[in-house]
């Protein structure tokens, strides 16, 4: 016999289980699905306005079916019960682009306390490895070829990438009749290798007056440094005589604006940049156009009579005008595809070019190289330029990116090379002077969305890929050797065809 207690008890307890499992768990009880729809209107808007890459995926060209997509990303919205599902939602959208400078940034989680900075620390001139780490020198973490050209019979290793900046080897047919050399760029960042950190470390002219480190001529030291190591490379591959070089870029995630200025080591041809076009959003691009323009006014102080400074400077003053001028709305790549070239709204401002102000510069044009590099940042190394002038070939795959993807690209765009493998990932150009994220109100999710478009010489975006000239594509149950080999006889047998290719005089 139940006691009124035990009933009211049992009751209470019958309650509550039906709350619970009637419905969505407790955590959804709060879900908010009008604030997550505001959090995705939220964010194509900021894309419509700052996205650099918009429109050429919007268009047939781009490979998305935007509308799609956005129909997808509603529907998932209108179904989600929790903030599990919104955010999987949010980031799918995202992913869907197949962009990989357009993703998430980490959540940010507000600051209890704000500490005191560190001082600044004491840099020993006898502990060269301790004084680069904190600078944040470091070696690179996949010196390895791409594929095990290592493995191959006829293979010699000339450099091994681990205290060097590069590897490289030189790899000959059975016959020994032909050879190429093989020299591996595992990442474009030409002011971070350890090993050369170390090396200019030792040197009396890094070194203030009272024994303080002097950090800019450092980094300077190893940025003309790691252009030296590469063209003693290629001085290597001229002097064994091999019949072309393959520079492997494949599994590069890519770096700084190195992937645009290496290029010229190995090529004596004029080299032009890539057309730079900017974002029409004056918060996200006037940056990097002010950067620009400062460097042009020095260039201009260095030699007030360089006509060339003064033309560069001119031109981008206005550019730099059409950020702030009417512009187009971007909303309808919600609802429809529009084809990238013609009267296609693309929120897009000239640039310069990926090369800086100027996409190209003749090394003897200006003396003060000084005054060169801020018209043409190639113009640094321009002694170093056409190192190796024979024939050329990069390697690429799928996890080739950014600024490696620049690499091939250029080369490509001026006929200096062939590309041989597989399509690169395509993540094209990313920012220009680091804008700001995109927050979402509601759920606070960040987000990194690209500035910057490089155009390549056929009026498409970088951000499709670069295609390989010479395709190499993965076979079912084929290992890393036998695709080696396979790279290796294509090449091999393109240099024996009568035109070998994108070449200059032989060395």
């Amino acid at each position: 016999m139940q006691t009124k207690e035990s009933r009211w008890l049992g009751g209470a307890a019958c309650a509550l289980i039906t709350l619970l499992c009637s419905g969505a768990p407790a955590s959804a009880q709060a879900f908010d699905r009008a604030a997550w729809q505001q959090d995705y209107t939220v964010l194509k808007t900021a894309l419509e306005k700052r996205y650099s890459n918009l429109a050429w995926f919007a268009s047939p060209e781009g490979g998305i079916d935007l509308p799609a997509l956005n129909r997808r990303t509603l529907s998932a919205l209108q179904s989600a019960t929790s903030d599990e599902d919104g955010n999987s939602a949010l980031l799918a959208f995202v992913r869907g682009f197949h962009d990989g400078h357009f993703s998430q940034l980490p959540t940010l989680t507000p600051a209890t306390t704000v500490g005191a900075a560190p001082a600044t620390p004491e840099y020993s001139r006898q502990d060269a490895a301790t004084g680069c780490a904190a600078l944040n020198f470091a070696p690179y973490d996949r010196p390895i070829f791409s594929l095990p050209f290592e493995s191959l019979p006829g293979f010699r290793l000339i450099a091994d990438g681990i205290g060097t900046p590069f590897r490289a080897g030189i790899l000959a047919d059975t016959a020994k009749s032909r050879s190429i050399g093989i020299v591996r760029i595992a990442s474009f960042e030409e002011n971070s290798d350890q090993g050369l950190c170390i090396k200019a470390w030792a040197r009396d002219d890094m070194w203030g007056l009272r024994g303080k480190l002097l950090r800019v001529p450092l980094r300077k030291a190893v940025e003309h440094d790691w252009y030296e190591a590469l063209a003693g490379v290629l001085r290597t591959f001229q002097a064994a005589g091999v019949a072309g070089v393959l520079v492997d870029v494949g599994n590069n995630s890519g770096g700084d604006d190195s992937g645009d200025i290496t290029a010229r080591l190995f090529t004596a041809r004029p080299v032009h940049s890539a057309a730079l076009w900017m974002t029409q959003d004056s918060a996200t691009s006037a940056a990097y156009f002010d950067e620009e323009l400062d460097a042009l006014r020095t260039a201009r102080q260095l030699d007030s009579t360089s006509q060339l400074a003064g033309s560069a400077q001119a031109a981008f003053l206005l550019q730099k005008g059409q950020l702030t001028q009417a512009t187009c709305g971007m909303d309808w790549v919600w609802q429809t595809r529009r084809p990238w070239s013609g009267t296609t709204c693309r929120r897009l401002v000239a640039a310069g070019s990926a090369g800086g102000p100027l996409s190209y510069l003749s090394p003897d044009s200006i003396r003060n190289v000084n005054v060169a590099r801020q018209l043409h940042w190639p113009a640094v190394v321009a002694p170093l330029w056409g190192t190796w002038r024979g024939p050329l070939y990069v390697l690429t795959d799928n996890k080739t990116y950014s600024s490696a993807e620049m690499f091939a690209a250029v080369l490509q765009n001026n006929g200096a090379a062939k590309t041989v493998g597989i399509r690169t990932g395509g993540d094209g150009c990313g920012f220009m002077n680091n804008p700001d994220p995109v927050v979402l109100p509601h759920s606070r999710l960040r987000f990194r969305v690209p500035n910057c478009v490089r155009m390549r010489a056929d009026g498409t975006d970088e951000v499709a890929g670069v295609k390989p000239d010479i395709p190499v594509l993965p076979m079912d149950g084929e290992n890393g050797r036998v695709r080696a080999m396979r790279v290796f006889t294509e090449v091999t047998a393109d240099l024996k065809r009568p035109s070998q290719g994108p070449s200059e005089q032989l060395h």
